[in-house]
């Protein structure tokens, strides 16, 4: 099946709606938004996944459905810096579609001038690390208590790659078209 990034628009909001009611874990990625209905997650499309000159929010699409996210974001020309963040739907995990499509994403930011992508993880999450490493991207170091959820906070590893770090071998990628 062939997998495309492409901006997210109104008409993905079902299928947004489906990876949050599936997936109670995502709701730290949606930073508390109570996706409950169409209009809501249409909403969010709008006001969270926007597609400009400091964000840029893909739709990770398979077969005509978005499955997940992939967001360069906090870009800053002058020093040429961006922070990365990605999500699955639980249909769309374990086969690779997060490490893909980051690695799309480098070679479009680095391309497009960025020299340095950050991202961090909850340090409870293995899964999102083989993403970020698989990727190249190095462990920088933990950030004690950075994010909180509720009344519960979590440290953060920190990862980064640079423009001109060796571009991770690409064997077991699945193909995908970007579009902006």
């Amino acid at each position: 099946m062939s997998v495309l990034l492409r901006p997210w628009t109104a008409r993905d909001a079902a299928a947004l709606l489906s990876a949050a009611r599936a997936a109670p874990d995502l709701g730290t990625q949606f930073g508390g938004a109570e996706l409950t209905t169409e209009d809501a997650a249409a909403s969010f499309i709008r006001s969270a996944l926007g597609f400009d000159e400091r964000a840029r929010n893909w739709a990770i699409v398979e077969g005509d459905v978005a499955v997940g996210n992939i967001g360069v974001t906090a870009i800053d020309r002058r020093h040429d810096t961006a922070w990365v963040s990605y999500w699955l739907a639980p249909v769309a995990r374990g086969r690779g579609l997060a490490t893909s499509a980051l690695l799309a994403v480098c070679d479009r930011a680095f391309a497009d001038g960025i020299h340095r992508l950050e991202l961090g993880h909850r340090v409870n999450n293995p899964a999102s690390c083989r993403v970020a490493t698989t990727v190249g991207f190095a462990a920088e170091g933990i950030e004690r208590e950075k994010l909180r959820y509720g009344t519960e906070r979590f440290d953060v590893e920190t990862h980064a790659r640079l423009a001109s770090d060796p571009s991770p071998e690409g064997e077991g990628r699945v193909p995908i078209d970007v579009s902006s």
